[in-house]
């Protein structure tokens, strides 16, 4: 049986048995056994959202086909396994581009949607979920829902962001976004405080569509970072020696897990400010392939080894943007534990209500960064974290869960037990039986 696992690495799932079904007819001969059954994508999912430890994994990739494309409306449909990569492929050269994307290329259609995921346009799209039209759901029954907003709508808001529980989504039909060009007008900015970040934040929301920020979490002093905003350019904006392109055809792989001593945290500040006065001046503008500014880390193949055998936790929060105290606390906390990493993303979620129950984003200051898996004194870490997070109004983000209790869960998301009432009564993961565990309705 192949190894399936999360991006994280941790923690450690075997499931009983695996279906990898090839074409959408086998589904209604799915044999589900008695153990509870998951949807699997590409495993990009951080935690245990993707896996179902002792029960039965429905591996998708196989279901990776285009099934209809509107290309003057750009309205998509496509099967539930397909790659963002393969729709960029089909989608980029004929001028249109996904509405919302991650930091990966390698997810599937069908975890887009039951992780309701966000990107780096938040303030002014909102999550993937808005743009979905209608999608299939297969339940255990045998029975095929059809879900849009006016047809089995509370199943549809249920699936969005429902992390695979309701059933196995068998194809999706999203709205796509028009561009002109491959290419966008990117400037990077250089920001010394958190109060500058807030400022380069609000003087950019109305006039670029996307926005992000790397920070540096080790550092003692005060916040400091790069602020990336940017738009698609215009066609013709593509500058005249494309090296930016040719570099996303660089492949580079990690061959070997990382010995610990590689990310101490002399090693990390070391890197952290490097990565700071690698820009030699303040502020930088230039025009870039869409590949570099969406997915760098795509580029790297297996860029999880480098945090070693153990795997890493990451966490990624957002509290409500008048809690500007509590997020200078987390950070305080975070540096003072001289724990953390070089991937420390900082991003301001906008007003757009996401349509799924369980859906991660909502108005305020997101923060995602990773921690090596050091044993007890990381778990500590998180579940103080967890404990700022709460008493702000904030929320985890279940796709990079592996380690919250079922407490927090609950207070995070108080709609579980209405979102339950959808679930299939078959279908289950590791993440789902760990954070209602005693407490099921």
């Amino acid at each position: 049986m192949p190894s399936y696992q999360s991006w994280g690495r941790l923690p450690h799932a075997n499931p009983t048995a695996v279906r990898r079904p090839y074409w959408r007819s086998e589904l209604a001969e799915l044999d589900f056994g008695p153990a509870p059954a998951l949807p699997y994508g590409l495993g990009r999912s951080y935690g245990d959202s993707c896996l179902n430890d002792g029960g039965l994994l429905i591996d998708t990739s196989g279901l990776s086909r285009l099934i209809d494309f509107d290309i003057e409306r750009g309205i998509l449909r496509a099967e539930a396994g397909v790659s963002l990569a393969q729709l960029l492929a089909v989608i980029v050269p004929r001028g249109w581009f996904l509405p919302v994307s991650p930091g990966t290329r390698f997810v599937t259609l069908g975890g887009a949607l039951a992780n309701d995921i966000h990107g780096k346009n938040h303030h002014r799209a909102g999550t993937f979920g808005r743009y979905a039209r209608r999608f299939e759901l297969w339940r255990s029954d045998g029975s095929r829902q059809e879900c849009s907003p006016d047809e089995n709508a509370e199943l549809f808001r249920a699936t969005i962001g429902g992390l695979g529980l309701t059933g196995l989504i068998s194809w999706v039909e999203i709205q796509l976004v028009r561009i002109a060009s491959p290419y966008l007008r990117m400037e990077r900015i250089r920001f010394r405080s958190l109060d500058e970040y807030l400022a380069l934040e609000n003087e950019s929301s109305s006039d670029y569509e996307y926005t992000v920020s790397w920070i540096d979490c080790l550092r003692s002093g005060p916040t400091r970072g790069l602020f990336q905003r940017a738009n698609f350019a215009e066609n013709g904006s593509a500058p005249s020696k494309d090296g930016n392109a040719r570099r996303t055809r660089l492949v580079l792989r990690v061959p070997f897990d990382l010995p610990s001593f590689a990310l101490d945290s002399t090693a990390l500040k070391l890197f952290n400010r490097a990565i700071f006065q690698l820009q030699r001046s303040d502020r930088m503008a230039r025009t870039t392939h869409y590949a570099p500014f969406f997915y760098p880390l795509d580029r790297v193949l297996d860029w999880n080894r480098i945090y070693g055998k153990r795997g890493f936790y990451q966490y990624q929060f957002v509290v409500p943007s008048e809690a500007e105290a509590v997020f200078r606390e987390i950070l305080f906390r975070i540096s003072s534990s001289r724990q953390g990493s070089f991937l420390v993303i900082l991003k301001k979620f906008g007003a757009a209500i996401s349509p799924g129950m369980l859906s991660f984003p909502r108005e305020g200051l997101t923060l995602a960064l990773d921690f090596p898996n050091r044993g007890r004194t990381t778990l500590e870490l998180l579940d103080d974290l967890d404990q700022i997070v709460q008493r702000a109004g904030g929320r985890v983000y279940p796709a990079k869960d592996a380690r919250m209790s079922a407490a927090s869960f609950q207070i995070y998301y108080p709609q579980w037990k209405a979102f339950s009432r959808y679930t299939d009564p078959r279908f289950s993961s590791s993440f789902w039986r760990r954070v209602t565990a005693g407490a099921m309705p």
